[in-house]
């Protein structure tokens, strides 16, 4: 098959796909809108923009985006069997509808919600298929279900090797700090270390009286599937709104980790096993020391598979295909 991946990759988990589909023989193209920046070429072009944003729902970067990616679009040779948009709602719904013109299906993935990212809405009628990791909108609007894939496997060359941090964690500076801060406390109470790291582009990189580690640039993706390897727990604190499983979870199962969430919603998933997921209060986390005593218990492959890049693609990209 001839496929287009149309993403905005800031961390490099969307070229997994690319990677997965090459390997199973299909011609893939990957499309990476990140490095279509928009700058305003004048103050009038700021204030033109505010205009837009505020009156006609309309964004000139969302607009500039889109006119780059139908040009790169023009370039294939032929028509593609599936064009795969990720982060469709940074571009404007119009280039989007055009996308049709060279594929067989036009298929979005979400990985936001609505409810935080309100533009997937306008962006929704434009595709041929709509895959969302999110439930209720999946119910709401009618979309197709796909959660995130495992990007990771364990390579560990030996498991015997002692942890170097108990819990990991690496996150923006947004709400979900004092959660973050809590959780921290807590960790400290009962005597276990952590490695938390905050990104805040605004401020000096510093390690916090919380034992948090505040830094100004952004991590690599290898370095922080580094620091999860060399971690016996990972943490993921979900966003309020959201339900739909972070990536945080899907690293714990391909590096076979324990994890502590917040989001209640994973018991509701085929591979939930209380031995390996400890859900907390986000205001009252309490973690107890015998959660890291017990080893972590494998998942069989049979649950496994479909959580896995190859298996999300047979899921969202292949599946449903008539090619």
């Amino acid at each position: 098959m001839n496929i287009t991946l149309v993403s905005l990759d800031n961390l490099g988990m969307n070229e997994c796909i690319s990677s997965a589909l090459e390997k199973q023989g299909h011609n893939v193209r990957h499309i990476n809108f990140r490095d279509y920046r928009y700058k305003y070429p004048s103050v009038f072009h700021r204030v033109y923009n505010f205009i837009l944003k505020a009156f006609f729902k309309k964004n000139l970067k969302t607009l500039h985006h889109g006119k780059e990616i139908l040009k790169e679009l023009e370039k294939n040779h032929e028509i593609q069997d599936v064009i795969l948009t990720i982060k469709g709602d940074f571009i404007d719904s119009n280039s989007i509808l055009k996308f049709k013109k060279f594929t067989k299906k036009s298929i979005g993935f979400f990985n936001d919600n609505i409810y935080r990212c309100p533009k997937i809405k306008r962006v929704i009628p434009s595709f041929d298929e709509v895959y969302s990791f999110e439930k209720e909108d999946c119910a709401n609007f009618n979309l197709s279900f796909a959660p995130n894939w495992i990007y990771t496997k364990n390579t560990s060359s030996n498991k015997e090797i002692p942890a170097e941090y108990g819990v990991f964690n690496i996150s923006t500076i947004d709400k979900r700090l004092s959660t973050l801060i809590r959780i921290a406390n807590e960790l400290k109470s009962k005597n276990i270390n952590f490695k938390f790291i905050v990104y805040d582009k605004k401020n000096e990189p510093k390690t916090g009286t919380d034992g948090i580690t505040y830094i100004n640039k952004h991590v690599p993706l290898s370095e922080v599937n580094d620091y999860a390897d060399r971690s016996k727990v990972l943490l993921d604190i979900h966003r309020d709104g959201q339900i739909g499983l972070t990536f945080r979870i899907f690293e714990s199962l391909g590096l076979e980790k324990k994890i502590i969430t917040t989001n209640h919603d994973i018991k509701n998933y085929d591979f939930y096993n209380p031995n390996n997921i400890l859900i907390i209060d986000k205001k009252k986390p309490v973690i107890p020391v015998a959660f890291f005593e017990n080893e972590y218990e494998k998942i069989p492959d049979s649950i496994l598979h479909q959580y896995t890049i190859e298996g999300w693609c047979e899921n969202v990209v292949l599946k449903k295909s008539s090619i």
